[in-house]
Order: structure tokens, then sequence, then C-alpha cells
């Protein structure tokens, strides 16, 4: 017998390499919908070979590591905790595939190999992420991108954001969603204590999203206590919560899951983005909880990382196998989840992605 290849071994899902199991109900997408990425507006079904990431990073900046870790030390220290608490993106060692397009380009061919159809960046103007590398990125390497629009953080945010109205941002947001183009707004954040400028930032993203129709993906912070306050300002401004994912929500510890359980119960997807690494073993219990309560359609796994790529497929999934997790439902968060929250009916023109 021929032995399975790797990317058959990450879900055991036989020769199709994440297809669909047999038995399995095909998601269903709105009429007109497609997902849009940098080069096209595609069919969500031309991604159910393999699986989409939501959240990911092709390019930050150099400092942003330093940037965060200093932001989240700010949190703690108001809170009256340690500052030491404070968790950042690991610091680079090493050729760094955030600095050379060839070496990106390497670990976007590899997550292919390893079943990755589509990723989606969640790098935004502030962040130092840079459009330019993550095109040529994308092009050279074959690799589906969908690139997110939006305003990060506070600590993140342009300088001219600060003294922009909400109308204003509006527009600078619809803006950006028809220049990169953009298929998503996110990622969209606050700290554990929303800012009045983060409030007015997530206010406008609500204002834009009815404008394109694009969902929206949030960052919490750490460890994600303003999950259903986002999710509150979104919904206030208009935005079905079917078209929102909660982000970095493996943070939040929580063995009820309740805050996990509430943002499903209204109709928003939990996203569990940090995968693929040392927090894992934390993460599948909340995760076995929420499929085992009924909510398998609303949850979307990622890595939030830019080396091995396919670390939540290869890492992550067989560990939720190996607590129980059906192959079929192991699809349904891999590749058909990610597709059904990024599939929308636009309601503006695509233009023409520079090259």
């Amino acid at each position: 017998m021929d032995r399975p290849t790797r990317r058959e071994a990450i879900l055991g899902l036989g020769a199709a390499a994440l297809a669909a199991p047999a038995a399995a109900q095909p998601p269903t997408f709105p009429k007109g919908a497609i997902i849009r990425t940098l080069f096209a507006d595609v069919a969500p079904g031309s991604l159910g070979g393999g699986a989409t990431l939501f959240h990911e990073h092709l390019s930050l900046g150099p400092d942003f590591s330093d940037r965060f870790r200093a932001a989240g030390a700010a949190v703690l220290r108001a809170q009256g905790l340690p500052a030491s608490g404070a968790a950042a993106p690991p610091p680079r060692t090493g050729p760094d595939p955030q600095r050379d397009v060839a070496l990106m380009v390497e670990e976007l061919r590899a997550a292919r190999r390893d079943g990755v159809a589509c990723i989606v960046d969640a790098g935004l103007p502030g962040t130092g992420a840079d459009l330019g590398f993550i095109r040529a990125a994308a092009r050279m390497s074959g690799m589906t991108v969908v690139k997110g629009a939006g305003f990060y953080t506070e600590p993140f945010y342009p300088r001219e954001v600060m003294g922009m109205s909400e109308d204003q941002i509006v527009r600078a947001l619809i803006r950006q969603a028809d220049e990169f183009p953009a298929g998503a707004f996110g990622e969209i954040g606050s700290w554990d204590e929303i800012t009045p400028a983060e409030r007015k930032v997530f206010r406008a993203v609500g204002q834009a999203h009815l404008a394109t129709n694009l969902p929206v993906f949030t960052h919490t912070g750490i460890p994600g206590k303003s999950a259903l306050e986002q999710l509150d300002i979104l919904e206030d401004a208009g935005v079905d919560p079917r078209r929102v994912a909660i982000g970095h929500l493996g943070n939040l510890a929580d063995p009820q899951a309740y805050v996990h359980k509430t943002v499903c119960r209204r109709g928003a997807f939990v996203g569990f983005d940090r995968q693929g690494g040392a927090n894992d073993d934390a993460v599948v219990p909340l995760v076995m909880a929420l499929i085992d309560a009924g909510f398998a359609d609303h949850l979307l796994v990622s890595g939030d990382a830019s080396r091995g790529f396919a670390r939540p497929l290869t890492n992550f999934l067989p560990k939720l196998r190996a607590a129980g997790a059906r192959d079929d439902v192991l699809h349904r968060i891999a590749v058909d989840n990610p597709r059904r929250f990024l599939a929308f009916t636009p309601k503006r023109p695509r233009r023409p992605a520079r090259a």
C-alpha cells in the first residue's frame, strides 16, 4: 500500500487531502457571494480543497514585537498586575521571512503543500505591514491571500486617526477596502479596557461594514476580556453577528467557556487564532467544550504566525482529534467555517489591484 502523504495524514481525510468527507453536508453561501482576494474575486467553493487561515501575518514592522510588549505591559500595570506578564510575538532569530520575500515565498509554498488553500493577512496601517511585500509574496508563491483593512489598536493607530471624526474614519476604511483591495476588516483591536478612540474605530468599522458588506475579525488583547463589548459595539452599529469573528479567545481562561458560548449563541464566530504552539493543550478543552455544546459551526482556527503557517493543521487539529473531535467536524472548522465567514455579497465593485 502507498503511504499517505503528509497532507493526507494531517486530517486523515483520504486521497482528496482536505476534501469534504463523503457524508458531509456542503456549506451554503449567499447568492452572488464571493471571497475577495488580493488578485481576484473567487467563488467560495473554489477554496474547498484546503484550509483557510483567517488570521495570519505576512508582514509586520521590525519594531512591532517591542511596541506590542510595551502596550501589553501598560495595560497590566493599569490593572495593578506585573508588567512582566505581557505577551508578545517571540523575538526573531536568524533569517526572517518578513524581511525577505524569497523566504516568505518558501513559507507560503510549504503551507500550500501542507494543505493551506488561503491565508488572511491581518497587518494594518500603523503596524509596519508592507502591502507591496504581501502582494509580491502572494503572487510569487501562488498562495491565495485575502487582505484585511482597518486600524489595529490605539497604540498602533497612525497619528492622524486620533484627530479624525467617526465619519472620516469610515471614509478612510472604505478607501482602504477599495484600494488594497480588502476581503475583510481586521484585525480590529482593543485591549482589555476599550479606549474611547478604539470605540470610535469599532463604530466606524461597523458603518464601513454596512457600506461594503465585508466581514470583520477582531483582536481582543490578552486575555480577551473585551470580547463581548466588541460584539456589542458592532451589533449596535447594525452589524449582523454572523459576519463577525471575535479573535484571540484561546487566551481567555474560562473553564465554563461562558464568554465563548455567549459569542456563539449570539451568532458570531470564535477565533482560536494562536494555535499550533505551546498554548494548544490549554485550548483543546475550550474547543471541545464548544463542539460538545453544538457550536462547531462557529469555530475558526489560525496561527497568527509568520513561520510555519500550517501549524494549526499539523499541530493543533491532531490534538483535537485525539481529544475526540471527528474528522468531519475538523473539516468544518478548518475548511468550511472560514469560507462561510469570508464569503460576502459585495456592495461595491472591485477595483483592479496594483501589481
